[in-house]
């Protein structure tokens, strides 16, 4: 920033009000937060916005007090107010919450004569990673307890790389702690109870980068009813929950050829979560960062440093606009504050290292060989199944689209063993590299039909499609499966969608194109189906 900036910041999603100044000279951060505490049972919307009504005016006074105190040090007490704006979180949110937090910030912002300056809170997690972990473009991982999702920089926004298709991660976990009688948050709990577990086996979903809870939920919930030790399920939950956020993170630094990741959200300050993204970081040369704890719950320090930057960029509120939102994504902001580059694609040559394996292109001998990679992250057990597994998949699935007329490579050896395979060399770029309308369209032609047959994909990204002169082939099926759900298909198409937008300068013109490609093959239910997925409420409070 080009010149000191003091900010107050506001936050009140969900169950912690918080208040927060920000002093850009001196790149610290004061906090004051009060957090509901509900007697039994998770958060109840009424008793958390009447927590808020109690709590806001008290955290904003000690947060002023603080601020006016900075001021006399500072300024000898020649400055009009003691901060230069105010900025509060508008969404995602509890609505109630939201707008006793959005009446306290606009009432503060008239009596100091300062400006308003609105904020995503989800976007807020992003950059305080970002803010102090100085990276420049990082793939951002935000965990918390009703979002979870994967974002990237590209085009002047945070694009949506990958996403929980049901619920929040912290959400799912209070689900299970709730159903066995443990008080909210049930989180800490689950991780204090899993360092004396052992694996059991449970479901373990991921597609392409989204991800389900639903399944697993529901098999913890079974698990601990039939008598299985609480500490088994709650061991194996942390390992296949943090395994699937971990693995699809991966496949976002892959995607995007990013080396940079953060972590966001409450989630975030689970050990175990930690441990796992910096091992896979590691394994695969990237730097990681999550921010210290206060930063990770939900805080309003990370309101005041975004709000902060936001100001410095004139990205302020008229009274009269600042409306709540209590669905407000993260990849409908604006990115007016940073200079930063886009995510790059990088260039690998004839050895690529993908989200799982290793493959080594051999195009003189028209070969090309690929080894699943062993994954430290992830629970011996279940690695070594998810790799014999997808090996076997990805085998079966590959021949089974070419006899249905899509363009595919042809399988000359496997080996479950080792979790390799050998296969015919196709095309001569991935198509994120040359993303042609009729590649495109292609793409949604072939989905369509091993929709026919019967099967999905399962991580058809702009990665997983290799492009040559006259013909578009599908490969690596690892993630496919055998299926007759309109919800599925639906999925592949929200898949390489996704896709897309983190690799496309013009994601919008090809999805159009795409979509009409799967029409002339495929069945109009299953956009139909998309939309739904598309339009439902995942990013409910924070």
């Amino acid at each position: 920033m080009s010149r000191r900036t003091r900010v107050l910041g506001i936050e009140g999603t969900a169950w912690a009000a918080s208040a927060a100044v920000y002093d850009s000279e001196a790149d610290s951060v004061f906090i004051e937060s009060d957090a509901y505490q509900p007697e039994r049972g998770g958060i109840h919307p009424r008793e958390a916005a009447e927590h808020m009504h109690e709590a806001i005016p008290q955290v904003v006074e000690a947060t002023l007090e603080h601020a006016k105190g900075l001021a006399e040090r500072t300024s000898a007490g020649q400055q009009a107010s003691p901060v230069d704006a105010v900025a509060f979180s508008r969404g995602p949110g509890l609505g109630p919450c939201l707008r006793i937090v959005a009446t306290a910030a606009r009432a503060l912002a008239q009596r100091l004569e300062v400006p308003l300056v609105g904020v995503n809170h989800m976007v807020a997690h992003l950059e305080i990673g970002r803010h102090t972990s100085e990276f420049d473009s990082p793939v951002c991982l935000n965990a918390s307890g009703a979002n979870a999702h994967l974002l990237a920089y590209r085009d002047g926004r945070y694009r949506m790389l990958g996403e929980t298709m049901d619920t929040g991660v912290g959400n799912a976990i209070d689900k299970f702690t709730r159903h066995v009688g443990w008080s909210h948050p049930g989180g800490p709990k689950v991780e204090e109870a899993a360092r004396e577990g052992e694996y059991v086996d449970l479901p373990y979903v991921v597609k392409g980068m989204d991800f389900s809870f639903s399944g697993i939920m529901s098999a913890t919930k079974q698990a601990s009813d039939e008598g299985v030790p609480i500490e088994d399920v709650c061991y194996s939950l942390q390992e296949n929950v943090f395994g699937m956020l971990t693995e699809v993170t991966e496949r976002a630094l892959s995607l995007t050829g990013s080396d940079e990741l953060v972590l966001g959200g409450g989630v975030g300050q689970n050990a175990r979560l930690r441990e796992m993204l910096a091992g896979m970081c590691d394994q695969r040369g990237a730097k990681f960062h999550a921010p210290e704890p206060r930063f990770l719950r939900d805080n309003a320090g990370m309101i005041a440093v975004l709000g902060a930057k936001m100001y410095e960029a004139g990205d302020t509120l008229a009274l009269e606009a600042s409306n709540v939102n209590p669905d407000f994504r993260p990849d409908e902001v604006p990115v007016t504050w940073r200079d930063g580059e886009d995510v790059t694609l990088g260039q690998e040559g004839d050895r690529i290292r993908g989200a799982e394996a290793v493959v080594d292109l051999e195009p003189e001998r028209g070969r090309v060989s690929k080894r699943r990679l062993p994954k430290t992250y992830r629970h011996p057990d279940l690695d070594a199944r998810l790799r014999r597994e997808r090996t076997t998949l990805e085998a079966r699935l590959t021949s089974l689209a070419r006899r249905e007329g899509v363009p595919t490579p042809v399988v000359y050896d496997v080996d479950t063993t080792e979790a390799s395979l050998e296969f015919e060399y196709v095309g001569d770029a991935e198509l994120r590299e040359r993303l042609r309308s009729e590649s495109v369209r292609d793409v949604g032609r072939h989905l369509a039909r091993i929709h026919r047959a019967g099967v999905v994909h399962g991580d058809p990204t702009t990665r997983n499609v290799r492009v040559g002169p006259d013909r578009t082939y599908l490969i690596d099926f690892g993630l496919g499966y055998h299926t007759d759900h309109v919800e599925d298909y639906a999925m592949d198409l929200h898949v390489f969608e996704g896709s897309l937008v983190g690799t496309a300068d013009d994601p919008t013109s090809l999805r159009d194109v795409f979509r009409e490609g799967y029409l002339e093959v495929g069945e109009d239910r299953v956009l139909e189906r998309l939309a739904d997925v598309e339009g439902r409420g995942r990013y409910v409070g924070g």
